[in-house]
């Protein structure tokens, strides 16, 4: 039994990362090839898959086609033998050697995260990216979030596998996942981990995954916490309409349309967020 708590399943997902794939399982394997290892071959069109095949002592699994890193994250979380579950890149960003830390605190945490450091090696664009995308983040979960979207974690099966339906099989997966944790009331901890450039092209377009982002960032937060969304856009309509509806009344002794109109909208927002956290409360009650 004492044996088995100490196991645990590394999940590694790789698209088209044929000329250095073989290195990172090696470097994996060399200081946990007694754990389970498995690595999701995304559809690669390369020479991936050739590659791994010949690997021993790894599970490979290998999609038809590309379906997105999000969805090569699932598959590995779902077919893992053991309760702790570690999800790092297969691009080699991430050094093994931190994997035991980040094991080690799951127990007292449901979820610990490698937060690159501030040398890490990420190009300027994806910094800047990473910044806006953590200051809504953070604004949103009302919590400090030191890194929203590493790919190197380690995280409690179960816990996972109750949010699957919510998470994308997009780069948005690790968001989310943080994001859903964090308004769910779960213990995540973070650990300074060094991240390195990846080798190779990366698979992220800024502007198109950045939007993506956005997006998941507010569909999420809307999912646990609605009126930290409709609340402020409430505000804002009815502060600009009632500063337009003065301003009016004192030089024309008048309502102007587009004041009324803007505190109708304003209303009728907080009106939607007001019913959007009911039913938010309704559907984690009945769960």
């Amino acid at each position: 039994m004492d044996k088995m708590r100490n196991k645990f399943t590394i999940v590694i997902p790789v698209f088209n990362e044929g000329e250095i794939v073989k290195s990172v399982i090696n470097e994996v394997k060399k200081n946990y090839s007694n754990q389970e290892i498995i690595l999701v071959d995304d559809g690669s069109t390369d020479d991936t898959n050739q590659i791994v095949k010949k690997i021993k002592g790894i599970k490979v699994i290998r999609h038809p086609c590309n379906k997105g890193y999000g969805a090569a994250l699932k598959t590995g979380i779902r077919n893992a033998a053991y309760q702790t579950v570690v999800l790092m890149d297969g691009d080699g960003q991430h050094n093994p050697k931190y994997i035991k830390e980040l094991v080690s605190l799951i127990g007292d945490y449901d979820m610990v995260v490698g937060a690159r450091s501030k040398d890490s090696q990420i190009s300027f664009f994806r910094q800047m990216g990473k910044r806006v995308l953590t200051w809504l983040a953070n604004y949103l979960s009302n919590t400090k979030i030191p890194d929203l979207n590493s790919g190197f974690r380690a995280i409690k099966k179960d816990i996972a596998l109750k949010f699957m339906h919510i998470l994308p099989n997009t780069f948005s997966f690790t968001t989310t996942i943080t994001l859903a944790l964090l308004k769910d009331g779960y213990n995540v901890k973070y650990v300074p981990v060094q991240a390195v450039k990846r080798i190779g092209k990366s698979k992220l377009k800024p502007f198109r995954n950045g939007f993506e982002f956005i997006l998941l960032i507010l569909r999420t937060i809307v999912l646990f916490d609605p009126l930290k969304v409709f609340l402020p856009i409430s505000l804002l309509f009815l502060g600009v309409g009632s500063l337009d509806a003065l301003y009016y009344l004192i030089f024309y002794t008048s309502v102007s349309k587009s004041a009324l109109l803007l505190i109708f909208s304003g209303l009728l927002i907080f009106c939607f967020g007001l019913l959007a956290d009911q039913i938010s409360a309704l559907r984690r009650e009945i769960k």
